[in-house]
């Protein structure tokens, strides 16, 4: 990075050009801070949107304030505060990491971007280090299988990464900087007019990082820029967007010790449609495609090893009475894994996988019951055709209290770069079979006045052929008979005024049942406490997150790290805001590097930032 102070100049001018002026507060801040709130809308768990208190299993979300305030944290930063999941990674900025969810594997959950599936099919897992939120406006973590909804990978749940819809037109830019060199700048404006609307983004990010390994103090330095652009109408009748995203960039790591560079490249491109037939008959089509390039260039062994994905999902949506609806549809998905030979004896590979799903799903809403149910039938042209379907219910005992029920089959067919053998390729093996499973789950949501809510799941995951790979194998993947994963969550909110306090427990074991050892990487103990101030114009938080010991190749032992926000609108077109990111700059161990040494989380980090809109 050329210098830290470089963002000053640009404030400064962009102050004096929008006019720095202090004369009147944000009175309507005040006034939206002082509102009752609307309930809020997802869409992940039925694919349409529906009230978040209707839907009959455990959904969280992370809104765009909590985005928004800090535009440098990264995408498992922000999944680490999430009590009923584990992130696993191997350092700070840009560093391999992986998401268990409920005690699943790390492969078990599938991640979307707008509806667009974004797990890689060369390794089991996903590059969410990489991925920017810079035109996101919230992400749903559903809970639970959801395979009847979107196919293979969604055993233990699906997080989904919805962009903004501008509804209104402006222009911003955010910058926001803090030690380390770490600086990010995002300019974006927004079009909106009579239904039609455009929007464009653009972002960069720098930082030099962190150590990574115990008993290697260089630093790992990452860098990442990127655009996404979108053009839409949304009418009553038919809505239609088109939208690309790119997002480029590179990273250091250490391997054995020795420093190691990538560059990686991921692209969306999404088009949907929107059909009213009738006022009860609607038709929705999404035309999508995902690439991701990830491109080993300072290494002894370098590799290149690319996905694409092509997606086309329709459905038929009928309202056939006031309180009930069905939806079917069909989802085609054509993915290619590669492996570009990059040295001598390195023969590559090349493989495409087709599937098809054929899904049918029920609703019923009134005002004691909101239930859901469905099934699909995917055939998958190496792994053949399989079945899953679920259940689930929400009864309103009272209009404070609700309980809610599910039961749901789902499974997972190995990725390309689980079966491949190529020579030059680790862990390949063409006899895996897909995974199956078996969910159960009961919960509760209990407000017990108008500011205190409470909620709490119970949940058990069966899993049969789960597939594993260790050092017993040399790595080499392997199916396990069953595995179990059992947990239980309880959570607490409350409000008063501008003040208010979120915690949530969530207990986790995931046991493999042949050795009756609890999975690596996944803590049975989680706790998230967050507490806060806001009225709109000001606004300060403390969030605690403590997880306890696992396991690994040695034990990894508990930690807790505490994050401070704040923020001040100082008029209706400049925000100020301030992030400190593990204020006690504690180092805890993320996990096992090698005999002697393991990977640490990132330390202390201080940045503050400004956003001016017009």
């Amino acid at each position: 990075m050329s210098t830290f102070f470089q963002p000053t100049a640009l404030v400064g001018a962009i102050a004096i050009a929008m006019g720095f002026s202090a004369n009147v507060l944000a009175a309507d801040a005040v006034e939206k801070a002082n509102s009752t709130t609307l309930d809020t809308i997802v869409v992940t768990a039925s694919r349409s949107e529906e009230k978040i208190k209707d839907v009959p299993a455990r959904i969280s979300v992370i809104d765009q304030k909590t985005i928004e305030q800090s535009p440098v944290a990264d995408f498992p930063s922000l999944l680490s505060k999430e009590a009923g999941l584990a992130v696993k990674q191997v350092g700070g900025y840009g560093q391999t990491a992986s998401v268990f969810l409920r005690g699943t594997n790390a492969s078990h959950t599938l991640f979307l971007h707008d509806g667009m599936r974004s797990n890689i099919a060369t390794v089991a897992s996903t590059n969410i280090p990489l991925f920017d939120l810079s035109d996101i406006k919230q992400i749903e973590i559903l809970k639970g299988p959801a395979s009847v909804q979107y196919g293979t990978d969604a055993i233990g749940g699906v997080i989904q990464l919805i962009s903004k819809t501008p509804e209104k037109s402006g222009i911003f830019t955010t910058i926001e900087a803090g030690e380390k060199n770490t600086y990010k700048s995002i300019l974006g404006v927004d079009l909106a007019k009579d239904g039609y609307y455009a929007q464009l983004r653009g972002q960069r990010f720098e930082t030099d990082g962190d150590q990574i390994i115990t008993n290697n103090p260089d630093k790992a330095g990452f860098d990442q820029k990127g655009y996404a652009a979108k053009v839409g109408v949304e009418k009553d009748q038919y809505a239609f967007s088109g939208e690309i995203k790119e997002n480029k960039g590179h990273g250091d790591y250490f391997s054995y010790g020795a420093p190691q560079a990538y560059d990686f490249i991921n692209r969306i491109y999404n088009v949907r449609g929107r059909l009213n037939l009738s006022d009860n008959l609607i038709w929705n089509t999404r035309l999508s495609q995902f690439e991701d390039q990830y491109n080993v260039v300072k290494a002894s062994y370098p590799s290149i090893v690319n996905t694409e994905q092509q997606e086309i999902d329709s459905n038929l949506k009928w309202g056939f009475t006031p309180h009930q609806n069905v939806m079917f549809g069909v989802q085609f998905n054509k993915t290619e894994a590669e492996k570009i030979a990059a040295y001598a004896g390195d023969e590559g590979f090349d493989s495409n996988n087709e599937t098809v799903g054929y899904y049918l799903q029920h609703q019923f809403k009134n005002e004691l019951f909101s239930t859901q149910a469905g099934i699909r039938v995917e055939d998958n042209q190496q792994f053949g055709t399989h079945t899953v379907g679920q259940v689930a219910a929400r009864y309103f005992a009272t209009p404070k209290t609700s309980i809610f029920s599910n039961i749901g089959t789902a499974f997972r067919a190995p990725v390309v770069g689980q079966i491949i053998t190529e020579p030059s390729w680790w862990g390949g093996n063409p006899d895996l079979k897909p995974e199956e499973s078996l969910s159960y789950e009961i919960g509760f949501d209990h407000a017990l006045n108008d500011s205190i809510k409470i909620y709490g799941s119970v949940y058990q995951t069966k899993i049969d052929n789960l597939m594993v790979s260790d050092a017993s194998t040399g790595w080499k993947y392997y199916n396990l008979d069953k595995a179990t994963f059992t947990g239980s969550e309880l959570g607490f909110k409350w409000k008063q005024d501008n003040l208010y306090a979120n915690a949530e427990y969530a207990y986790i074991q995931p046991k493999n049942d042949e050795t009756d050892q609890d999975a690596p990487n996944r803590p049975r103990q989680n706790f998230n406490l967050s507490l806060g101030w806001d009225n709109g114009i000001y606004g300060a938080s403390t969030s605690l997150v403590a997880k306890g010991r696992s396991k690994d190749a040695r034990d990894i032992p508990g930690y807790a790290a505490i994050d401070m926000n704040a923020f001040w609108q100082i008029n209706p077109h400049v925000k100020s805001f301030l992030n400190i990111r593990n204020v006690g700059d504690t180092q805890y161990k993320t996990a096992v590097n090698d005999a002697v040494s393991d990977y640490v989380a990132s330390g202390r980090l201080s940045t503050i930032g400004f956003t001016f809109s017009y």
